[in-house]
């Protein structure tokens, strides 16, 4: 397992992390927490051998692997699965059934497996540097925002794989239930230290808050003595019958270690400006449609009421239209079919990265949050400006210099600047850290007015939202209940089958009696499947040797070889899958 000891590391003369230790446990899943810029990249880069360190030692065991999610993206294969395929251990390097549930699983279809890599948008494009990454079963797993351009049923699948995967992980993630949902454990950059607990994000939130507490009191005891020491010094060190007492004081003062003040750390805490309105419906949606050009229409018939102090968040895989709905009802689009009706006491602000990409480059912060509203003073615009995190000078950097992150921030603080009613976020989180997170959705909670949401966030589903739009089946319909509902009543069509029934029988229905032993059917296929299973694994086994042959697969054909493994792979699995689940009815009658 790699171990970091006394390891520290600056730029450009500030200290980012200082004397940190760390060891990971085998299995070990750990979340990795921390402001944006404290150091939690970096920490990647330095266990990865691409950035050095400045003192300390890290140790890594001999061929250990470790994989790391990449964002640069480097194509060379002209199909799909190929390019995954390059990503698999030696001994596999055919096996596309392997290939393909992991693209499946991250959202790509069969249509997709003979695509050019590069033919797939940005986000996409990240998702298959993910699936190489997953190919190759590294002994540990650094992910760095692996959920940044996951839809919800992705990232439900990816939270599954991970808890599965045997080896030790750590992972970067701005969506606090994805990663509390998979951790063991929680740690932390903090005050340049590192921080580790057992357990999700809270507790470790709440050891560091009790951790801050006892040294404060102790610090302020410790004042209090100091205090008493110096007085006690400066009375008696004159006298010749107390200066001996009084030196004694004078070296107790000087071993006393000196306990500063705590660094405070800077938090984005704001509220949205809230524009009064008598309207119980701020907006009436009825029959809607829209479609890009002569294309399809990517939703349809989509009706309902916006009603004041509601939030509807609009869920679904991504490439759907999601965010072409928020932006339709945003004003970007004209609809092919229905109408909207806003009351006319209706404003909104709206938080987009169509909005994000209007920015003018060439302006400042200030400028830009002074743009939002005429009436505004300068110095409620430096105050939107600090609770943005951009104090002092920051502020008057120009957009032009801003990473996406940052310039989220300026977008968020245009978007406060401006009293509305009705709020339209598309993937605000997105950039954010956790405890800015936290603070955006109390500015919604708090908010009076009312919310239209496009999110992957499980957490934010599950504390803001009241209805749903919901993109799935292969259409857009309107969901009047919270998200536990519709995971309840409906759920993801993808995890239908995973579903297992929860119904128990009425009272007056006699329980059935547990069988006391297998059916001879079963007990024969008990007897049959250890030897098809081994049969099976002797097939694969050879092809892949005919695989890692070229003179055998030129003979046999590249492509029948490849369908014929992947064939055996599923029935292999299906064998397999059969036996255990025998060997489990079996222990449970035994038992």
């Amino acid at each position: 397992m790699i171990q970091l000891t006394n390891l520290s590391k600056s730029f450009g003369g500030d200290t980012l992390l200082r004397d940190i230790s760390l060891q990971v446990a085998p299995r070990q899943k750990i979340g990795f927490v921390g402001r944006n810029g404290s150091g939690k990249s970096t920490l990647f880069k330095i266990i990865l051998g691409q950035e050095p360190y400045d003192s300390g030692e890290l140790s890594i065991p001999k061929n250990y692997r470790i994989g790391a999610l990449k964002q640069h993206l480097h194509f060379s294969e002209k199909t799909l699965k190929e390019e995954c395929a390059l990503s698999l251990p030696k001994g596999e390097e055919w096996n596309f059934y392997k290939i393909e549930k992991l693209l499946f699983g991250l959202g790509f279809s069969h249509e997709d497996l003979d695509k050019d890599p590069l033919s797939f948008s940005g986000g996409y494009q990240i998702r298959i540097n993910l699936v190489k990454l997953l190919a190759q079963e590294p002994n540990m797993l650094l992910l760095d925002e692996p959920t940044n351009y996951l839809d919800i049923v992705s990232l439900r699948w990816l939270e599954g794989f991970i808890r599965a995967f045997e080896g030790e992980v750590i992972l970067i993630t701005h969506d606090r239930d994805f990663m509390d949902s998979i951790s063991t454990h929680t740690m932390g950059i903090n005050r340049k230290g590192l921080h580790i607990v057992e357990g999700n994000s809270y507790k470790f939130y709440d050891t560091l808050a009790l951790a801050d507490e006892t040294y404060q009191k102790t610090r302020t005891n410790q004042l209090k003595k100091r205090q008493e020491l110096e007085e006690f010094i400066a009375r008696n060190r004159a006298r010749a019958s107390t200066a001996a007492l009084a030196q004694s004081k004078v070296k107790e003062l000087e071993k006393m270690e000196v306990m500063e003040d705590l660094e405070s750390e800077s938090s984005l805490a704001f509220d949205f400006s809230y524009a009064p309105t008598p309207a119980k419906i701020v907006l009436r949606v009825r029959d809607v449609a829209f479609g890009y050009d002569a294309a399809p229409n990517l939703f349809e018939n989509i009706s309902f009421d916006m009603i004041h102090g509601k939030t509807i968040a609009i869920i679904g895989k991504n490439g759907k239209g999601k965010s072409t709905l928020l932006n339709l009802i945003a004003g970007e689009f004209e609809p092919r079919a229905g109408s909207l009706e806003f009351h006319p006491s209706t404003t909104f602000a709206h938080f987009g990265q169509t909005n994000i990409e209007r920015l003018d480059t060439s302006m400042t912060i200030l400028d830009e949050i002074a743009n939002a509203r005429r009436d505004i003073g300068a110095a409620e615009v430096r105050a939107i400006a600090g609770r943005m995190m951009f104090g002092g000078d920051s502020a008057k950097k120009r957009i032009s210099v801003l990473s996406g992150g940052e310039r989220s921030r300026v977008m968020l603080g245009k978007i406060i600047a401006t009293p509305a009613n009705l709020l339209f976020l598309d993937e605000p989180t997105n950039h954010l850290d956790m405890q800015s997170i936290d603070a955006l959705c109390d500015a919604i909670e708090n908010f009076k007015g009312s919310t239209v949401i496009v999110t992957h966030s499980q957490m934010l589903l599950h504390r803001l939202a009241n209805a749903l739009i919901i993109f799935h089946k292969g259409k857009a319909e309107y969901f009047d209940g919270t998200y536990s509902e519709f995971l309840e009543k409906i759920g993801w069509e993808e995890e239908e089958s995973q579903k297992k029934e929860k119904a128990t029988p009425p009272k007056s229905q006699p329980k059935a009696k547990k069988p006391t032993k297998l059916s001879y059917k079963d007990q024969k296929a008990l007897e049959i499947l250890p030897k098809q299973i081994e049969e099976l694994e002797a097939k694969m086994e050879e092809i892949n040797e005919c695989l890692s042959n070229p003179q055998c697969y030129q003979q046999r054909g590249l492509s029948t070889l490849s369908q014929e493994l992947t064939e055996i792979q599923s029935l292999y699995e299906t064998k397999s899958d059969e036996y255990l689940e025998l060997l489990e009815r079996l222990e449970e009658m035994e038992g």
